[in-house]
């Protein structure tokens, strides 16, 4: 690896709907995302994995383990503590209350974590090499422990996402600051489990934001001049306006659903790649870091 510094640009949820997919295919093929990962249980994701084929797997494809949108794999009464009365996954609000007041059974999180790597590689035909979960629920207890002796267990170790930021970057860049020092506290002590397993990741993660500040034509930039060490992930959520997202992703055609449009538009501005190059990155799929780690360390 040399002293070079590499970014990993991640694109998360994979599958949740067409026009998200075919968003983040483009910016793949335009070289600017990196790696993606998949939302196997959205009722799009066997359509996105046929579509990503199609286009000559122009990405790396990892899982996005998910308890907060749409159905589990396994059967709704299987998994109880963790669905509505309808059989689908309560929104994150309501999934951390459960979790806080201790309201999720741990077998159900770990039978269905199980169940949707299966269906990961069923639908891909391999395990996944990036792994991160969706709104960062794997954070939380029960399923830190439960995700982690699930892939503690396979014989190869995924990239996993490590979600912190060096604190001193919590002043000087705007958004989001109450969930990044929330995330932060949470995801360091994530981060020495995962260190400890030998689990290949990055050492910062870089993006967390709230819709307003994806706005801001100087938001990639700001970021990439300010964020140190060699290797670093850029956490992303691009899309075309998609409007299979409301009602699953967002309540209505808020501004969630248009911070992946904004966010698209980010990632086209003319200046980004002159930034990444001043910054002294590279771009690299998580794979090959994950690679060159496990060279290093043998």
């Amino acid at each position: 690896m040399g002293s070079a510094r590499f970014l990993v640009v991640v694109a998360d949820d994979f599958g949740i709907g067409p026009e998200t997919d075919r968003a983040i295919l483009d910016l793949a093929a335009a070289g600017l995302v990196t790696s993606t990962v998949l939302l196997v249980n959205s009722p799009h994701a066997e359509a996105a994995v046929g579509t990503w084929n199609k286009a000559g797997r122009p990405v790396e494809l990892g899982w996005h383990p998910a308890l907060t949108i749409d159905r589990p794999v396994l059967p709704p009464e299987r998994v109880p503590t963790l669905v509505d009365e309808a059989g689908r996954f309560r929104p994150l609000g309501q999934f951390l209350r459960r979790a806080a007041a201790g309201r999720l059974n741990p077998a159900e999180v770990a039978a269905e974590l199980a169940a949707q790597y299966e269906r990961f590689r069923e639908l891909v035909g391999r395990p996944p090499p990036v792994v991160n979960s969706h709104q960062h629920v794997s954070l939380f207890r029960p399923v830190a422990a439960a995700l982690r002796a699930l892939l503690t267990a396979r014989p190869d170790r995924p990239f996993v996402r490590r979600v912190r930021e060096p604190r001193r970057l919590l002043a000087r860049i705007p958004g989001a600051r109450v969930k990044r020092v929330v995330l932060d506290f949470l995801g360091r002590r994530q981060a020495k489990a995962l260190d400890r397993d030998g689990f290949p990741g990055c050492e910062w993660m870089a993006g967390t934001t709230d819709p307003a500040f994806v706005a801001d034509p100087a938001f990639h930039t700001r970021w990439l001049a300010a964020i140190p060490g060699r290797t670093v992930e850029l956490a992303c959520h691009p899309g075309y306006h998609d409007p299979t997202l409301i009602g699953r992703d967002c309540a209505a055609d808020d501004e969630w659903l248009w911070r992946r449009v904004r966010e698209v538009e980010l990632f086209r501005r003319p200046g980004l790649r002159e930034a990444i190059r001043a910054a002294g990155f590279e771009l690299v799929p998580a794979g090959r870091l994950a690679g060159a780690a496990a060279r290093v360390a043998a």
